[in-house]
């Protein structure tokens, strides 16, 4: 797996936990999938990526995308 498959797969799946948790939890749940959208718009003009850069200490090879 690459760096770049991995942030995706992260934020694909803290969405969906986001989206169960608003419906079943508590509707303030939305401002996660909220966050994780803002992110994803800021890392595609800027190339910064926190979760990147956590994947990578992590051990996970690099991709094309976050370098």
């Amino acid at each position: 797996m690459t760096l770049d498959s991995a942030v995706l797969r992260f934020a694909g799946v803290v969405v969906l936990v986001s989206v169960v948790l608003t419906r079943y939890v508590n509707p303030n749940w939305v401002w996660l999938t909220v966050f994780v959208g803002a992110n994803l718009i800021q890392t595609s003009f800027t190339g910064f990526c926190p979760a990147a850069m956590v994947f990578k200490k992590l051990g996970v090879r690099t991709g094309t995308a976050f370098n």
